[in-house]
């Protein structure tokens, strides 16, 4: 809407599943009016670090371009919390402020709380963006139901359920540990298997054993009528896809579920 050209960058293995900023040369740095990140990552469950968010911050301070991003996943993590892009604004010392007029940050209900019919979210950031997007919302969106408020407000104020579900994401991660992990040693992780960092995804490599993701979405659905999503359809149009040899599975079923389901995948796509 805003004739803005969009710029995709690599986020592969190679750069730890992160996109890959200093690929870019300074005059393209010059141009930037925004810049997106979603941490932790969909699909590949990558948590960007301390020192990626401050060079970030440091280029849009030097360049005058926003950063925004969705940290809808920040509160489903396995071992360490990821560093928010708040924090990241409060370590750069004397230019925090400078900092935080360049951050727009966005979370929501829908994975902390399992709860995406709900539509509540919220974005924060610099007194100035936040005001501009305040004028934008007033024409550009519709009113929250009362009723939605106030059961969005039960479970933005409970810690609990939050604590609970990042354990049972845990445990899940574990039954994806012995379906695809090298837990003794001898088989070596299968279909590149790591446990992510953050988020609820596998982000499996299939081209060895079904060619490209999307041949292997079709052989699970087939075989073991268990459906996947082809990671080429997570990236932009290109050729060729840089998601095109991955599938991506959302570990959002329950226990009981997933250890059929999870052997039954490592076996049909061996």
């Amino acid at each position: 809407m805003a004739r803005a050209e969009p710029l995709f960058l690599p986020a592969s293995k190679a750069s730890g599943f992160l996109p890959d900023y200093d690929s870019l040369p300074d005059d393209v740095w010059r141009r930037v009016s925004l810049v997106y990140l979603c941490s932790p990552a969909n699909p590949q469950g990558a948590m960007a670090p301390l020192s990626l968010l401050k060079t970030l911050l440091a280029r849009a301070i030097e360049h005058d371009f926003i950063v925004a991003v969705d940290e809808c996943y920040s509160e489903i993590y396995d071992n360490v919390a990821p560093t928010g892009m708040l924090e990241a604004c409060a370590a750069m010392g004397a230019d925090a402020a400078r900092a935080l007029d360049h951050v727009v940050v966005f979370n929501s209900l829908s994975k902390r709380s399992n709860c995406p019919g709900l539509r509540s979210g919220f974005v924060t950031g610099g007194a100035k963006l936040i005001a501009a997007f305040g004028r934008l919302r007033e024409f550009a969106s519709c009113a929250t139901p009362l009723p939605a408020i106030h059961a969005a407000t039960e479970l933005w104020r409970d810690e609990a359920h939050v604590t609970a579900n990042r354990a049972r994401y845990r445990a899940k991660f574990e039954i994806a540990d012995h379906a695809f992990g090298d837990a003794d040693g001898s088989l070596g992780n299968r279909f590149g298997y790591y446990r992510p960092p953050g988020g609820f995804f596998l982000w499996l490599d299939v081209s060895a054993s079904c060619g490209n993701g999307e041949a292997a979405c079709k052989k699970l659905w087939r075989d073991a009528a268990i459906r996947v999503l082809p990671g080429a359809y997570l990236c932009p149009e290109h050729d060729p896809a840089p998601g095109a040899a991955y599938i991506r599975v959302a570990l959002v079923q329950d226990e009981a579920l997933l250890h059929p389901a999870l052997a039954g995948m490592a076996e049909v796509l061996s």
